[in-house]
């Protein structure tokens, strides 16, 4: 899908398996197509099939990608991102605080098992370039992207903002009210999105939604702020009901309260809603235990 004359987003279809079943999933990835070719995010492991076909379709090659930009290192973001800086020898970027996840998939699976992470993640990759609140992305002659350090899906989260185009790369910091709630710290979540809300843009670009223009982007952040704090009031409703150290019995509640599916019970979403609860907020880390680095 064309967005504006030079941003494209491709829509990738992949599943998940589960003991209890296969979920059907998809995921954004999108690409500037000027002089250079930038391609934020990698999507699932083959990945780059969809992508290739996307650009010889108008013309172009996937060896023409110069950089990919990461906004964050779960395995939908990053999966196919070894074999497209091979096939391409593309530079990589990413936030810091999600270098060791990209660079050790094994860590990754480790600290933050997935359901079927093997499938979803084909190697690990070098980061190249680490990035930092604030910090300007040159991707074309009198193009950039402004980083924009948005925590609470995870530490490192970024967004992207291309003034030039008024178009917001969000990946996973927004919230979609009614589906699976995963972050790791609430309150940051929360405050990432009214940082984004702020911006005046015309185009919304995030990894889970379709395209939103200004006005339904509005909306969509206030709506995502809401489905946060609806899930955080369930939560404490559960806990002062349960006690706080019974996880997957919290979940199961919240769960139920939320309308969310059966397979929303597991232990990614229970420790999503954990952060509600404050148990890691003193952690700037992406688990339990923080490492070294982190921010």
């Amino acid at each position: 899908m064309q967005i504006t004359p030079r941003i494209h987003a491709i829509n990738i279809p992949f599943t998940v398996p589960t003991p209890s079943g296969t979920i059907n999933r998809s995921v954004n990835v999108f690409l500037y197509c000027g002089a250079k070719i930038t391609l934020i995010d990698s999507g699932v492991a083959g990945s780059e099939q969809h992508i290739s076909q996307y650009l010889e379709q108008r013309g172009l090659q996937l060896q023409q990608i110069e950089h990919l930009i990461l906004t964050h290192s779960h395995p939908d973001h990053i999966g196919a991102a070894m074999e497209i800086q091979r096939a391409t020898g593309c530079r990589v970027s990413a936030h810091t605080a999600e270098r060791s996840w990209i660079e050790d998939i094994n860590l990754q699976e480790k600290e933050r098992p997935v359901p079927g992470f093997q499938t979803l993640v084909g190697g690990s990759v070098s980061v190249d370039n680490l990035l930092y609140d604030g910090e300007t992305i040159l991707i074309d002659q009198g193009i950039s992207l402004k980083v924009i350090h948005t925590p609470g899906h995870s530490a490192g989260s970024i967004s992207l903002w291309c003034p030039s185009e008024k178009v917001l790369f969000t990946g996973d910091a927004v919230l979609v009210p009614g589906d699976m709630p995963i972050f790791d710290n609430y309150q940051l979540a929360v405050d990432s999105l009214v940082k984004l809300e702020a911006i005046e843009l015309e185009w919304l670009l995030s990894a889970w939604d379709e395209p939103k223009q200004a006005t339904e982007a509005k909306i969509l952040f206030r709506e995502s702020i809401d489905w946060l704090k609806k899930i955080n009031a369930a939560v404490h409703n559960a806990a002062s009901i349960l006690g706080t150290e019974n996880h997957m019995e919290i979940c199961r509640n919240v769960v139920a309260e939320l309308g969310l599916p059966q397979f929303a019970v597991n232990p990614l979403v229970s420790r999503s809603l954990m952060s509600c609860l404050a148990i890691h907020t003193n952690n700037k880390g992406r688990g339990i235990t923080p490492r070294p680095g982190a921010v």
